[in-house]
């Protein structure tokens, strides 16, 4: 610790002090990402078109700090519909290299473009006539000579106030790839849906990916009763399928309508008969339904609309063949 600057006290450790360095690191960095903007040129759409056109996959390199930038841009690059994957320079020189194959391209990134591990791996992509992508911020370097292409990330300073840590070289690195990365789905068409499949895992999967079908309760653990039922019957379906509905199915199995937790409410108020009351004269028709191959986020919508909590699900000939409700849908992550 730095007595004259560091002690407990000292500018450097006071609250202005630590938001100065904080706001200055951001600056720096900031104005390092804009000046990006006057240097996308014919060289970045010729990287993207090498890309587009790659018949294998984008291999992405880089040593220390650059790697770890490279290993988010080939995970960008692979969610949004190009294939890729890191390739770790000091493992490529120890048997990693036959990863490469021809028909893929190459993306390396080094700031000096002196970077021993990744010059290493020169000779051996130029045999293999594989395109390669230089990021770098020296473009009169090893790499960059080598390259079909030089994206030039160079910056004026970093953002560490000894200039040595990478910080903004690598926010400018990663932006760069980004960069590529959008300008490349957006060129392939690349849709919300084809997001989803990429991350069925994720919430944007599940709300793109899911299908009422999926989610719903089938066969005994559908709530249903005849139209000449009785009421007091179905309040006795309604409780023990737990959903808060039933549904008035005829003979068929087609649905005539429903009765809800809503509609009990609104009968208590009238001189009803539990005993003596049928399904068809309290239902309500037709009711409330969704089809199986609806979105289950759509059943979320239909719900928040409606303010109702389940929902019957009725094939094109009106057939009652499922049922879900708002914890289902919970349980599967689409709300």
């Amino acid at each position: 610790m730095n007595a004259a600057t560091d002690a407990p006290g000292s500018p450097a450790t006071t609250d202005a002090g630590l938001l100065a360095a904080g706001r200055r690191a951001l600056r720096i960095e900031a104005t390092a990402v804009e000046s990006l903007l006057e240097r996308l040129d014919a060289r970045f759409a010729a990287a993207c078109r090498l890309c587009l056109a790659c018949a294998g996959r984008i291999v992405v390199t880089g040593m220390g700090k650059s790697g770890h930038i490279g290993g988010k841009i080939a995970a960008t690059l692979a969610s949004t519909g190009s294939p890729s994957f890191f390739l770790h320079p000091a493992e490529a020189s120890h048997g990693d290299l036959g990863m490469i194959t021809r028909g893929d391209v190459v993306v390396a990134i080094s700031n000096s473009g002196e970077t021993p591990e990744v010059v290493t791996l020169l000779p051996h992509l130029s045999r293999l006539g594989v395109p390669l992508i230089a990021m770098t911020g020296a473009t009169d370097s090893t790499l960059a000579r080598a390259a079909a292409v030089v994206l030039d990330i160079s910056v004026p300073e970093e953002a560490c106030p000894l200039n040595l840590a990478p910080t903004a070289s690598t926010t400018v690195t990663l932006a760069m790839g980004d960069a590529l990365a959008v300008a490349i789905l957006d060129a392939r068409g690349f849709t919300e849906q084809d997001f989803a499949r990429s991350h069925p895992g994720g919430a944007l999967g599940r709300r793109l990916l899911l299908h009422v079908e999926d989610v719903m309760r089938r066969g005994d653990d559908i709530p249903r009763v005849a139209p000449d039922a009785l009421l007091k019957e179905g309040l006795v379906e309604m409780s023990r399928k737990g959903l808060g509905l039933t549904v008035i199915v005829d003979e068929s199995g087609r649905s005539l309508g429903v009765f809800t937790d809503g509609d009990l409410r609104r009968i208590l108020d009238q001189p009803v008969d539990v005993q003596r009351t049928r399904m068809a004269e309290v239902m309500t028709s037709p009711g409330k339904a969704i089809g199986p191959r609806e979105l289950a986020a759509e059943a979320v919508h239909m719900m928040e609309l409606h303010r109702i909590t389940a929902l019957p699900v009725i094939d094109t000939a009106g057939r009652l063949i499922g049922a879900l409700n708002v914890h289902d849908l919970l349980r599967a992550g689409v709300m």
